[in-house]
């Protein structure tokens, strides 16, 4: 995958000191990454660069909504994003980035590239389970909850429950006798 030149930063120019970045994501950012969980996105990154003289120090803060499906209904909904990611870059021998809060890059690198650390910040800034919030507050009119509601359990239990044969209930007197 190709890096987004928008999304790389040469910090060899820079001065010593903090440095402010934004950012404003769409679709097409997540496109690039193939990733098509979101109906549309409207989120704002805010990147507080600091330079020192042997490391360098990223805080990302991430703002806005996604859209999304909800789980139960597949009703779409506004997801609100609000997350922060901390990093902290340093220089080694070979470039490393398994630790998910150090990044070492080689001796002599002159710009890095900060694509991959924003994306997970906000895919994983959506809760694993998406609900639509009218379903939590049980506002939201879909026919799927209809549906749902008129298949639960405690539904059947009435129903089968109302058709009961008139007959078994006169058995079951005979055991009560």
């Amino acid at each position: 995958m190709r890096n987004l030149a928008e999304f790389t930063i040469p910090f060899k120019g820079l001065k010593l000191g903090k440095h402010q970045f934004e950012y404003e994501l769409d679709n097409r950012f997540f496109e690039h990454f193939e990733y098509e969980e979101f109906n549309s996105a409207d989120v704002k990154i805010d990147l507080l660069f600091e330079k020192k003289s042997t490391m360098m120090e990223l805080t990302f803060r991430a703002t806005g909504t996604v859209n999304v499906n909800c789980d139960l209904t597949n009703e779409p909904y506004d997801q609100p994003i609000d997350n922060e990611l901390f990093l902290v870059i340093k220089f080694g021998d070979e470039f490393n980035n398994e630790d998910e809060d150090l990044l070492i890059l080689p001796h002599g690198e002159y710009e890095v590239n900060i694509q991959q650390y924003v994306y997970e910040l906000v895919v994983l800034s959506v809760p694993q389970k998406r609900i639509h919030p009218g379903v939590e507050d049980g506002t939201l009119e879909s026919d799927v909850l209809d549906k749902l509601e008129e298949l639960s359990l405690k539904n059947q239990k009435k129903k089968n429950e109302d058709d009961i044969d008139p007959r078994w209930d006169k058995l079951k007197n005979l055991l009560n006798e």
